[in-house]
Protein backbone atom coordinates (compact mmCIF):
# COMPACT_ATOMS: atom_id res chain seq x y z
CA UNK A 1 0.00 0.00 0.00
CA UNK A 2 0.94 3.38 -0.92
CA UNK A 3 1.01 5.82 2.44
CA UNK A 4 1.35 9.23 2.14
CA UNK A 5 2.37 11.41 4.99
CA UNK A 6 0.99 15.23 5.23
CA UNK A 7 5.23 16.86 5.34
CA UNK A 8 4.50 20.58 5.95
CA UNK A 9 5.34 20.97 9.70
CA UNK A 10 5.10 18.84 12.51
CA UNK A 11 6.92 14.90 13.04
CA UNK A 12 5.57 13.80 9.61
CA UNK A 13 9.26 11.79 9.46
CA UNK A 14 8.11 9.61 12.32
CA UNK A 15 4.93 8.37 10.84
CA UNK A 16 6.70 7.26 7.50
CA UNK A 17 9.28 5.42 9.58
CA UNK A 18 6.17 3.90 10.98
CA UNK A 19 4.65 3.19 8.14
CA UNK A 20 7.80 1.71 6.39
CA UNK A 21 8.44 -0.50 9.37
CA UNK A 22 4.44 -1.94 9.03
CA UNK A 23 5.63 -2.74 5.57
CA UNK A 24 4.50 -0.19 3.43
CA UNK A 25 5.78 2.41 0.92
CA UNK A 26 5.37 5.71 2.49
CA UNK A 27 6.47 8.83 1.09
CA UNK A 28 6.13 12.83 1.89
CA UNK A 29 3.46 14.58 0.58
CA UNK A 30 3.68 18.14 -0.19
CA UNK A 31 2.35 18.68 -3.67
CA UNK A 32 -1.40 17.69 -4.97
CA UNK A 33 0.41 15.26 -7.69
CA UNK A 34 1.61 13.45 -4.76
CA UNK A 35 -1.65 13.10 -2.70
CA UNK A 36 -3.30 12.04 -5.87
CA UNK A 37 -0.89 9.10 -5.90
CA UNK A 38 -1.66 7.63 -2.41
CA UNK A 39 -3.88 4.96 -1.18
CA UNK A 40 -4.28 6.40 2.16
CA UNK A 41 -2.90 9.51 4.14
CA UNK A 42 -1.36 10.57 7.57
CA UNK A 43 -1.59 14.00 9.21
CA UNK A 44 1.26 14.32 11.78
CA UNK A 45 1.18 15.90 14.74
CA UNK A 46 2.82 19.08 15.00
CA UNK A 47 1.12 23.06 15.34
CA UNK A 48 -2.75 22.78 13.68
CA UNK A 49 -3.43 26.35 12.67
CA UNK A 50 0.49 26.00 10.79
CA UNK A 51 -0.36 23.16 8.73
CA UNK A 52 -3.80 24.62 7.79
CA UNK A 53 -2.36 27.50 6.54
CA UNK A 54 0.90 25.78 5.13
CA UNK A 55 -1.80 23.09 2.97
CA UNK A 56 -3.61 26.36 1.63
CA UNK A 57 -0.37 27.80 0.65
CA UNK A 58 0.80 24.34 -1.32
CA UNK A 59 -2.99 24.45 -2.89
CA UNK A 60 -3.57 21.08 -0.46
CA UNK A 61 -6.36 22.17 1.44
CA UNK A 62 -9.29 21.93 -0.78
CA UNK A 63 -7.52 18.44 -2.62
CA UNK A 64 -7.60 17.04 0.91
CA UNK A 65 -10.80 17.95 2.04
CA UNK A 66 -12.22 16.63 -1.35
CA UNK A 67 -9.91 13.24 -0.98
CA UNK A 68 -11.79 12.80 2.59
CA UNK A 69 -15.05 13.42 1.20
CA UNK A 70 -14.19 10.20 -1.33
CA UNK A 71 -13.49 8.01 1.09
CA UNK A 72 -9.09 8.21 1.30
CA UNK A 73 -8.43 6.57 4.72
CA UNK A 74 -6.98 8.92 6.53
CA UNK A 75 -5.42 9.10 10.33
CA UNK A 76 -4.25 11.92 12.11
CA UNK A 77 -2.52 11.95 15.37
CA UNK A 78 -2.85 15.26 17.76
CA UNK A 79 -2.81 18.49 15.25
CA UNK A 80 -3.98 15.43 12.84
CA UNK A 81 -6.91 14.72 15.37
CA UNK A 82 -8.10 18.91 15.34
CA UNK A 83 -7.59 19.26 11.28
CA UNK A 84 -10.00 15.47 11.00
CA UNK A 85 -12.41 17.72 13.30
CA UNK A 86 -15.84 19.22 12.35
CA UNK A 87 -15.78 21.16 15.14
CA UNK A 88 -13.01 23.07 17.25
CA UNK A 89 -13.20 24.44 21.11
CA UNK A 90 -10.37 26.79 21.47
CA UNK A 91 -8.94 27.00 17.99
CA UNK A 92 -7.66 30.38 16.77
CA UNK A 93 -10.45 32.56 15.07
CA UNK A 94 -11.28 31.29 11.76
CA UNK A 95 -9.42 27.96 12.10
CA UNK A 96 -10.44 25.70 9.62
CA UNK A 97 -10.22 22.29 9.32
CA UNK A 98 -10.49 19.42 6.91
CA UNK A 99 -13.41 17.85 8.85
CA UNK A 100 -14.93 14.55 7.98
CA UNK A 101 -15.16 13.27 11.81
CA UNK A 102 -18.37 14.73 13.67
CA UNK A 103 -16.86 15.55 16.63
CA UNK A 104 -15.83 18.79 18.82
CA UNK A 105 -12.19 18.89 19.99
CA UNK A 106 -10.64 20.99 21.92
CA UNK A 107 -6.65 22.31 21.38
CA UNK A 108 -4.69 21.87 24.04
CA UNK A 109 -6.97 20.42 26.50
CA UNK A 110 -4.31 18.36 28.43
CA UNK A 111 -2.58 21.99 29.24
CA UNK A 112 0.47 23.69 27.81
CA UNK A 113 3.72 22.20 26.57
CA UNK A 114 5.14 22.01 30.01
CA UNK A 115 2.16 19.83 30.83
CA UNK A 116 3.05 17.06 28.78
CA UNK A 117 3.03 13.75 29.49
CA UNK A 118 3.40 9.65 29.11
CA UNK A 119 0.77 7.32 30.17
CA UNK A 120 -0.83 3.77 29.65
CA UNK A 121 -4.08 3.65 27.56
CA UNK A 122 -6.01 1.32 26.46
CA UNK A 123 -6.72 0.82 22.26
CA UNK A 124 -8.19 -2.27 20.64
CA UNK A 125 -8.58 -4.40 24.23
CA UNK A 126 -4.34 -3.51 24.23
CA UNK A 127 -2.68 -1.61 26.72
CA UNK A 128 -0.23 1.18 24.58
CA UNK A 129 1.50 4.37 25.53
CA UNK A 130 0.08 7.38 25.19
CA UNK A 131 2.55 10.62 24.81
CA UNK A 132 0.20 13.55 24.70
CA UNK A 133 1.98 17.19 23.93
CA UNK A 134 -0.07 19.72 23.65
CA UNK A 135 -2.55 17.12 23.01
CA UNK A 136 -6.38 17.73 22.52
CA UNK A 137 -9.04 15.91 24.10
CA UNK A 138 -12.40 14.75 22.22
CA UNK A 139 -15.48 16.93 23.96
CA UNK A 140 -18.36 15.20 21.54
CA UNK A 141 -19.04 12.92 19.35
CA UNK A 142 -21.91 12.16 16.35
CA UNK A 143 -23.77 8.70 16.53
CA UNK A 144 -21.34 7.45 13.88
CA UNK A 145 -18.04 7.92 15.81
CA UNK A 146 -16.86 4.85 17.51
CA UNK A 147 -14.98 6.01 20.50
CA UNK A 148 -11.65 3.25 20.46
CA UNK A 149 -10.09 5.14 24.18
CA UNK A 150 -10.11 7.50 26.54
CA UNK A 151 -7.82 9.07 29.17
CA UNK A 152 -8.88 11.58 32.09
CA UNK A 153 -12.33 11.19 31.33
CA UNK A 154 -12.25 12.11 27.14
CA UNK A 155 -12.25 10.33 23.98
CA UNK A 156 -8.41 10.42 22.94
CA UNK A 157 -8.80 7.63 20.09
CA UNK A 158 -11.97 7.61 17.81
CA UNK A 159 -13.08 6.43 14.38
CA UNK A 160 -15.38 7.50 11.62
CA UNK A 161 -15.92 5.05 8.54
CA UNK A 162 -12.42 5.36 6.94
CA UNK A 163 -11.10 8.25 9.25
CA UNK A 164 -8.87 7.38 12.75
CA UNK A 165 -7.81 9.63 15.37
CA UNK A 166 -5.30 10.28 18.08
CA UNK A 167 -4.99 12.56 20.97
CA UNK A 168 -1.50 11.26 21.04
CA UNK A 169 1.60 9.86 19.74
CA UNK A 170 1.79 6.72 18.87
CA UNK A 171 4.94 7.91 16.17
CA UNK A 172 7.28 8.69 18.98
CA UNK A 173 6.74 5.33 21.21
CA UNK A 174 7.98 2.70 18.70
CA UNK A 175 4.85 0.54 19.12
CA UNK A 176 3.17 0.27 15.49
CA UNK A 177 0.17 -0.97 17.07
CA UNK A 178 -1.98 2.22 16.49
CA UNK A 179 -0.52 2.15 13.10
CA UNK A 180 -0.97 -1.27 11.96
CA UNK A 181 -4.69 -0.89 13.49
CA UNK A 182 -5.17 2.10 10.71
CA UNK A 183 -3.37 -0.04 7.72
CA UNK A 184 -5.30 -3.01 8.32
CA UNK A 185 -8.61 -2.60 9.67
CA UNK A 186 -9.51 0.85 8.10
CA UNK A 187 -7.25 0.94 5.34
CA UNK A 188 -7.85 -2.80 3.78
Amino acid sequence: MKIGVLALQGDFREHIVAATLAGHSASAIRRESELNEVDALILPGGESTTIALLAKSYNLFQPIRKRIKEGLPVYGSCAGMILLADRIVDGAQGQETFGGIDMTVRRNAFGRQVESFEGEITFNSKLVNGVFIRAPWVESVGKDVQVLSEAAGHPVAVRQGSLLATSFHPELTGDLSIHQYFFDEICR
